[in-house]
């Protein structure tokens, strides 16, 4: 599916307004990632989320941001809100942004290597909180220890997005955008 012709489709107006919808759609989303992030959680650094934030973004646009806000409640709610909870509230944000900036290009390819690129300097965004509550030297320490895992991470980002990305995407398009074909030819609007 080329994402460049799908984005023509999109509804301006339903780009700017939040319905009831995107309400359930936002939450099933979060949960969503929750579940993934829970059960993949005895992997080391191997996980779903960066290719469903990528895919969110591409699919959900602005309404992706409520998705990882939500993902990231859940997560505070779930593991306790400790000093790692605040990475959560920037860390996919930038991936967000980062996607954003690219959203047009429609290469598997591409989106794994930015994927693998973002697993690798995952660590790096997540000792921030570390370097501003312990100072320059907890920062880079906390960095260093979790180099081996950021380099799994970028590497089973790279795996998991080159394989999944583009059934993934597929099936979120057409499920959005052909239910909202639907709605507006049944005239539904929730």
């Amino acid at each position: 599916m080329n994402l460049k012709s799908n984005t023509q489709l999109i509804n301006k107006k339903t780009e700017s307004t939040f319905t009831i919808r995107d309400i359930v759609i936002c939450g099933m989303f979060s949960a969503l990632l929750l579940v993934l992030q829970v059960a993949l959680a005895i992997l080391p650094n191997i996980e779903l989320v960066s290719l469903f934030v990528i895919v969110y973004t591409l699919v959900f646009k602005r309404k992706t941001l409520v998705i990882i806000y939500t993902f990231a409640l859940l997560e505070g709610l779930i593991y306790g809100f400790g000093i790692w909870w605040f990475m959560y509230l920037y860390v996919w944000t930038i991936l967000y942004i980062i996607v954003c900036a690219f959203r047009k290009n429609d290469s598997s390819v591409f989106w794994a290597v930015t994927g693998g690129f973002f697993g690798l300097i995952y660590g790096a965004l997540c000792s921030i909180p570390y370097l501003i509550a312990g100072g320059i030297g907890a920062g880079i320490t906390w960095w260093i220890r979790g180099i081996p895992y950021d380099i799994l991470h970028g590497v089973g980002n790279f795996i998991i997005i080159l394989i999944l990305f583009r059934p993934i995407y597929s099936v979120l398009y057409k499920m959005y955008y052909g239910m909202e074909k639907q709605m507006e030819k049944h005239h539904i609007h929730l």
